[in-house]
C-alpha cells in the first residue's frame, strides 16, 4: 500500500508539472478564456464543449476537478446510490459523509459553482455577438451556446437548491444573460426556470437540420432531453411525456442492447460503456490520448481496470440495499462483482486490473434508455398507466435474458399506480447507476433514501431529498464576493 501511495504520489505531481508546463499554444487552443474575444465562435462554442471534460474547469488544481463527470460522482454519492467503500486517498470522502456540503469554503462546493458560471459567463459573450445569425451555420452555433447556458443552470438548479420551489429567491442562484461581470442578487426560482425553457425550446428549434460532426456537440435531441428532464424538475409530466416519447419514437437512437448492457465472462463480450459510437449515446465524448487524462478523470476514480483510486484503495460500489432489489433474472445483476464494484458495467475494454494508465475510454452524457424510462415515469404520473407499461417493458425486456423475458416481465401487468411509480423510480436507479441522474430523480420525485450497509460513511443512514445536506452550499468566496447575494 505504501508502495502504491509512492507510485500514485509521482503520478499525482507528474500530472501538475504537465499542465504547468503545458504548450502555450495548446493552453490557448484549449483554453476557453483566453480565446473568448478573438477566435470565431465555432472555436469558442469547441472551448464550451472541452470545458465539460477538461481537468481545472472547476478553477483548482485538484484531481476531482474534470467537469460533468465529476458532478455526475458527486450526486451518485449525495442520494446514497453509490457507496465509497474505503478512503485511503480520501477522495470523495467528504462528499460520502455530507460534510462538504455543510462547508461554503471547501471546494467540493466551488468547483460546480465555477464550472457552470464559467460556462454561463463564456455562452453569455457568444450569445451577445450571435444575437442576429447571418446563416444556418450561426444559427446552429448559437443554438449550441443557448443550450449549453440551459444546461449549465439546469444543473445549478438541481445541486444548489433544495427542491423546486418557484417563487422562492432564498432557495434560489444569481441569474446572468449578459456577458457582465457585476455580481447579480438571487432571483425567484422561477425567472431561472424560464430561462433554461427559453434557451433549450431555442435550441431545439434552431437545430432542427443541424447534422453534428461528433457525439460531443448538443443537436436536437439532446436540447430535448435537457428540456424534458427541466420540465420533470418542475413536474410538468405533459410536457415531459411529449418531449421524452418524441425522442423514443423520432430520434432514430436504439436501446442499449443485452450484450451491450453486461459483460458476459464466457464470451469476453459485452458492456463496458466506454464507447461513444454505442448507438444508444446521444452524447458523449470521445477521449483520445492527446487529453493526457489518468488519475484525473472519472475511469481513475472509478474504474479497477484503470490505472485508478477505485482500483487502490477508494473503491466505489453499488449501495447494497439498491442491489437486493436488482431481480434474480435481471441481467444488471451481473454488472457488479462481489463487492458491487461496476467491474462489468464501466471498464476499460483490456480488463486488466489497474492497467489502463492514458484514459481513452470514452464519457458519457447521455443515452436513450433515460427517456424510455422518463416517459414511462411522466405516463404514470398522469395515470396512463397503459401507455406507461408499453414503453417502461420496451427497455426492461433487454434487461433480461431473450428466453425468459416475456415471463420476468409479465409482473409489470399487474401493478397499480403507485407500484407501477415506484417500479419504474427502482429501475432508473439500477439502469443509469453511476451515470449520475440518480440524484435527478431522487429530487423530481421527493424520495427519501436509507443507505446499506456497505457505506463507509453513514451506514443505513436516512435522508430526504430536501435535506440540506443533500445538495451543495453556495461557495464562501461567492458570499463573500457577492454582496448582493
Amino acid at each position: 500500500e505504501c508502495t502504491m501511495k509512492k507510485i500514485l504520489t509521482f503520478s499525482i505531481l507528474s500530472a501538475v508539472a504537465f499542465n504547468l508546463t503545458a504548450c502555450k499554444d495548446d493552453f490557448l487552443t484549449t483554453e476557453p478564456t483566453a480565446v473568448v474575444s478573438t477566435a470565431p465562435a465555432d472555436v469558442r462554442l469547441n472551448g464550451l464543449y472541452l470545458m465539460t471534460y477538461q481537468t481545472g474547469t472547476g478553477g483548482t488544481t485538484g484531481q476531482t476537478d474534470f467537469g460533468q463527470k465529476h458532478v455526475d460522482i458527486c450526486t451518485d454519492m449525495l442520494c446514497s446510490d453509490m457507496a465509497l467503500l474505503d478512503a485511503t486517498y480520501g477522495h470523495y470522502q467528504s462528499i460520502a459523509n455530507l460534510r462538504a456540503t455543510q462547508q461554503p469554503n471547501n471546494n467540493y462546493n466551488y468547483i460546480p459553482w465555477r464550472y457552470y458560471y464559467r460556462m454561463i459567463y463564456e455562452a453569455n459573450k457568444s450569445i451577445a455577438e450571435l444575437a442576429s445569425p447571418k446563416n444556418n451555420d450561426e444559427r446552429y452555433t448559437l443554438a449550441q451556446f443557448r443550450a449549453l447556458r440551459g444546461y449549465a443552470y439546469f444543473y445549478l438548479m438541481q445541486i444548489f437548491t433544495t427542491k423546486y420551489e418557484p417563487t422562492s429567491s432564498t432557495n434560489s442562484i444569481p441569474l446572468y444573460t449578459t456577458a457582465d461581470i457585476t455580481s447579480k442578487p438571487r432571483v425567484k426560482q422561477s425567472e431561472v426556470y424560464a430561462q433554461i425553457i427559453s434557451d433549450l425550446e431555442f435550441a431545439v428549434t434552431n437545430l432542427n437540420g443541424f447534422a453534428r460532426s461528433k457525439k460531443g456537440m448538443i443537436d436536437k435531441y439532446v436540447a430535448e432531453g435537457l428540456l424534458a428532464y427541466t420540465y420533470a424538475a418542475m413536474g410538468d409530466n405533459q410536457k415531459v411525456a411529449q418531449l421524452a416519447q418524441d425522442i423514443v419514437n423520432n430520434s432514430g437512437y436504439p436501446l442499449t442492447s443485452r450484450e451491450q448492457t453486461v459483460y458476459d465472462a464466457t464470451t469476453k463480450k459485452g458492456g463496458g460503456f466506454n464507447d461513444v459510437e454505442t448507438k444508444s449515446w446521444m452524447w458523449g465524448v470521445d477521449l483520445i490520448t492527446e487529453n493526457d487524462f489518468t488519475l484525473d478523470s472519472w475511469w481513475g476514480m472509478m474504474d479497477v481496470y484503470t490505472y485508478s483510486y477505485a482500483w487502490a484503495g477508494d473503491a466505489k460500489a453499488m449501495d447494497d440495499k439498491l442491489y437486493a432489489q436488482i431481480r434474480t433474472n435481471d441481467i444488471r445483476k451481473k454488472q457488479f462483482d462481489g463487492d458491487l464494484l461496476p467491474s462489468n458495467k464501466f471498464f476499460s475494454p483490456d480488463r486488466v486490473i489497474g492497467g489502463q494508465r492514458k484514459v481513452t475510454t470514452d464519457y458519457i452524457y447521455m443515452r436513450v434508455d433515460e427517456f424510455y424510462l422518463l416517459a414511462a415515469e411522466a405516463l404514470a404520473k398522469l395515470g396512463q398507466d397503459a401507455q406507461a407499461k408499453t414503453i417502461y417493458k420496451e427497455l426492461l425486456k433487454l434487461r433480461y435474458p431473450e428466453a425468459t423475458a416475456a415471463t420476468d416481465i409479465a409482473y409489470v401487468d399487474a401493478l397499480t399506480n403507485a407500484q407501477l411509480q415506484d417500479d419504474i423510480y427502482l429501475n432508473t436507479r439500477i439502469e443509469l447507476w453511476g451515470e449520475g441522474k440518480s440524484y435527478l430523480a431522487m429530487k423530481r420525485n421527493q424520495k427519501t433514501v436509507t443507505r446499506g450497509t456497505n457505506h463507509l460513511e453513514l451506514k443505513n443512514g436516512t435522508f430526504s431529498y430536501d435535506d440540506v445536506k443533500v445538495k451543495f452550499a453556495i461557495p464562501q468566496n461567492e458570499t463573500i464576493n457577492n454582496l448582493n447575494l
